[in-house]
């Protein structure tokens, strides 16, 4: 069972966005219960008063239906809402023929309350949120434009003035612009975060693409002319061989030795690309966090580490960076490197980790750092570590916070250790 809260933070940043984005035009038919339908009470009777307040709330929860299935539509995962829509447009249609109706046949004095509040707030609101289901300037504008008409045709049963119908039109025309501009940039800016999370992660792929593309360079420079020569001495060997010639032996001799510094070279070559400096790993960290949009802190010196130690924190470094990109929704993220007793300590920490209720650090460690206790990427760093005789600890520390932590006995400490247990 979740902690009150944890629903909301295992989203993702665009998830969270979408979900601020979807109350938001929620509330816009709460406030308009609020402003229309509850505010009639304090104008007219209680009967009247009741009848406005069930017709607002009925077009207030059309608005909503409209406005979510309209999100949805924007984000490809329903057909447009046409359907929807056209309902909206016969719901604020009866709305505002009532409140005419109202307004003509009512007791006196109540002919404003009616047609001002109830007529023209409906068609404000239907014109706004109608302008989510369809896409271009121009239609979004014949869209407001309809409705502002119609808000004036509807007055003559009233017998209002032609400048009083104008100016109703009018503020219908502004009023629903408005509600509608407000809307558009909700919606464009929704999709600008999901367009920049989508270039987030096709940064990091990008980025593992390179360097195997590295990787597969370096591999061909060493091995495309090692075994060209092979090749061509094996050929050799041969021809010579047929001949009985012997300096095939030492042709075959050579052909033995240049495989064996091929395997010596590969070596060499898968070595360096495995091989992290701690500080290039750091430097790393920081640029690819800081173009995610998370800050990041960096405490402590690494100079003088051996290149051993320097190498398996590197890797911590990289493993946790990496699955704070991917996993968690960080906002935060500290590092730190300290020597303490002989030993190097290590300790990534971010903000990004989901609170869950369950039993063991490894429950929400998939979200804020590497995949989990038992996940594969903690496995593989205590595989790296355990070689230089180091520990890695991670898990949550605190509400919402998760911290890795790696220490390294420094060659001359631990020999120092060896020789107080001899003693």
């Amino acid at each position: 069972m979740r902690r009150p809260g944890g629903w909301w933070r295992v989203k993702s940043t665009p998830e969270k966005v979408e979900t601020y984005t979807r109350w938001s035009f929620h509330f816009f038919g709460v406030i308009e219960i609020l402003a229309l339908g509850v505010t009639a009470y304090g104008r007219t009777g209680a009967g009247l008063a009741t009848a406005l307040c069930l017709l607002v709330t009925l077009h207030a929860t059309a608005c909503m239906l409209v406005s979510s299935r309209a999100l949805d539509w924007t984000r490809g995962r329903r057909p447009q809402p046409v359907r929807p829509m056209w309902a909206l447009v016969v719901v604020s249609a009866v709305v505002s023929i009532t409140a005419v109706v109202i307004a003509e046949r009512g007791p006196s004095g109540e002919v404003e309350t009616a047609a001002g509040s109830v007529y023209g707030g409906v068609l404000c609101y239907a014109a706004g949120v109608i302008t989510l289901g369809v896409r271009g300037w121009r239609r979004r504008v014949a869209v407001v434009g309809a409705f502002a008409v119609g808000a004036g045709l509807l007055t003559f049963p009233l017998e209002m003035p032609l400048l009083a119908s104008v100016v109703l039109a009018g503020l219908v025309m502004v009023t629903g612009g408005f509600l509608a501009a407000t809307s558009i940039f909700s919606l464009w800016l929704l999709n600008a975060v999901y367009a920049l999370d989508e270039a987030k992660e096709t940064r990091v792929r990008l980025a593992v693409a390179e360097e195997r593309l590295r990787f597969g360079r370096d591999l061909h420079d060493v091995m495309g002319r090692n075994l060209a020569v092979i090749a061509l001495k094996s050929e050799l060997a041969v021809q010579l061989s047929r001949r009985g010639r012997p300096e095939a032996v030492e042709q075959m001799i050579e052909v033995q030795r240049i495989a064996q510094e091929s395997q010596r070279e590969v070596r060499d070559v898968v070595r360096g690309y495995r091989e992290a400096a701690l500080e290039v790993e750091l430097a790393g960290a920081r640029g690819v966090l800081s173009a995610a949009g998370i800050v990041s802190e960096v405490t402590g010196e690494t100079a003088g580490l051996p290149a051993e130690v320097q190498s398996a924190l590197g890797w911590v470094v990289r493993e946790a960076t990496t699955n704070v990109l991917r996993h968690g929704d960080a906002k935060k993220v500290a590092v730190t490197v300290r020597m303490s007793e002989g030993r190097v300590v290590l300790t990534v920490e971010n903000d990004g980790v989901a609170e869950t209720t369950g039993d063991g650090p490894g429950d929400s460690a998939g979200t804020g750092g590497p995949a989990g206790t038992g996940g594969s990427g903690l496995s593989g760093l205590r595989e790296r570590l355990s070689a230089v005789d180091g520990t890695l600890e991670a898990g949550p520390v605190g509400r919402g916070v998760f911290r890795l932590t790696a220490e390294v006995p420094l060659p001359a400490a631990a020999a120092g250790a060896t020789l107080g247990v001899a003693s």
